[in-house]
């Protein structure tokens, strides 16, 4: 398993479209969102979104890990895993671990330009706390991406995550704060995963602590993302 984890590690690092679009695209967005049109006079705003952008690059990663899925069975790299002893659930259990470890550049990166570019100062437990939280807070998106990725073909899959992602980030205001939202779009965007997902930085940084709301949510989206997962593998399982 720690042979196959650190392969698909390597597989998804060597990715520059991975590189470029998880890692350096919310980094570019961060710093333009917050230097751009007098942001940068607002601290609370660079310190928000930092979250939002570093949630909406982990986002991308654990999507793009359904994108991998995807190409492995266009190569047949699903057939020859089941012609070694790793059970189904070996596979699935390392590709969801490989997408939870390939969200922690993107988190790194973004909070990197919050605290050396843009000056946020926050205490070290509180830095630490927020990115275990969002590492932690991506397993939803993972098994959305890995759904997909059972389920579609490569370049379906792609043109579909980057649907869920852009939709998801909008709606969830990872872009945006969602006081500017009128009131309809702010209901709906309370029962996102990725608002609720940003909370969880946010509930560090400003101190409010984590709602019990944010947690159910989260893991009712889990869930519903969980058994959409295992449902597509257990569909290309029959037919790869």
């Amino acid at each position: 398993m720690v042979a196959y984890l650190g392969l698909e590690l390597r597989r998804t690092l060597r990715d520059p479209g991975f590189v470029i679009g998880g890692i350096g695209l919310p980094v570019l967005m961060y710093l333009l969102f917050t230097n751009v049109g007098g942001g940068s006079e607002y601290a609370e705003w660079k310190t928000t979104s930092m979250v939002g952008m570093a949630a909406y690059g982990a986002v991308i990663a654990a999507l793009n890990t359904g994108t991998g899925v995807a190409e492995d069975k266009t190569i047949g790299w699903l057939r020859q895993l089941r012609a070694t002893p790793m059970t189904p659930r070996d596979v699935v259990l390392g590709r969801a671990l490989t997408g939870a470890v390939t969200v922690l550049p993107a988190i790194v990166a973004v909070f990197a330009a919050g605290g050396l570019v843009n000056g946020v100062r926050m205490a070290p437990w509180q830095w630490a706390a927020a990115a275990v939280l969002l590492w932690a807070g991506s397993l939803p998106f993972t098994m959305l991406g890995l759904g997909n990725g059972y389920r579609l073909t490569a370049q379906t899959t792609g043109v579909v995550n980057t649907a869920c992602n852009l939709g998801l980030a909008v709606l969830g205001g990872l872009w945006f704060p969602v006081d500017l939202f009128p009131g309809w779009l702010r209901t709906l965007s309370d029962w996102t995963p990725t608002h609720r997902y940003a909370d969880l930085g946010t509930s560090v940084t400003d101190g409010s602590g984590i709602g019990l709301g944010t947690v159910a949510v989260l893991i009712a989206w889990l869930l519903v993302f969980g058994s959409y997962a295992v449902v597509s593998y257990r569909r290309a399982a029959r037919t790869v």
